[in-house]
């Protein structure tokens, strides 16, 4: 059913908003992709925060005039999908995922930051790292101390329980050192008169912060 023009106008109205508050565009063909494929690229778009929608190139046009998008407007050819995205990546990152599983996606342009990307900067832009995936990669690095800490004073516990010396070796050196201050206190306590003065020193020594 074609388009009146109340029609185009909210539309035109309706990506130009997108646009507005967007850093990335990316267009793709979708000619021959199933309708049930294309309804889960959207939900995955959906997911990700990305406005994803076929338009008709000369209201994608209208929509991109005076935006910084406005120089996408000759690659706006043939039956297009439109990828839309607040976040820098996010955009390129669901449309390259998909047409990794669906070769009838075919990425053709997109624009970032003000720049025209080519098929090859599209791709590059998808593979940088999302926040979510940075956030998980420095949870982890902070994680992996207390991690270490954690197998340390298990192993700690598990010789004290069997009567014999703690393997701290293999230790960070400031969870040793609190190790040794620990289990070396009870010990001098317990015989007062045979500690000599460096031995003392040793035991009430306080691991330099980092």
């Amino acid at each position: 059913m074609p388009l009146n023009v109340e029609d185009k106008k909210a539309i035109v109205a309706d990506v130009g908003a997108q646009l507005a508050g967007a850093q990335t565009v990316v267009l793709a063909e979708y000619r021959g992709i199933p309708v049930e494929q294309l309804t889960k690229l959207r939900a995955s778009a959906r997911d990700q925060g990305v406005y994803l929608r076929v338009l008709k190139n000369t209201l994608a046009r209208r929509a991109a005039q005076g935006t910084q998008f406005e120089p996408l407007a000759d690659s706006m050819v043939g039956p297009l999908i439109y990828g839309i995205s607040a976040d820098p990546i996010a955009s390129a990152k669901v449309l390259q995922n998909f047409a990794k599983t669906q070769d009838k996606l075919v990425i053709t342009a997109g624009l970032y930051n003000g720049k025209l990307l080519d098929v090859a900067g599209v791709k590059s832009l998808a593979s940088i790292p999302s926040r979510d995936e940075l956030l998980s990669q420095l949870l982890g690095v902070m994680l992996a101390p207390v991690s270490a800490m954690a197998r340390v004073l298990g192993a700690v516990a598990a010789q004290k329980a069997a009567g014999a010396p703690a393997p701290v070796a293999a230790a960070p050196a400031e969870v040793v050192a609190e190790v040794v201050a620990e289990t070396a206190a009870p010990e001098a306590s317990a015989e007062p008169a045979a500690v000599s003065p460096e031995a003392g020193t040793e035991a009430n020594e306080t691991p330099a912060a980092e």
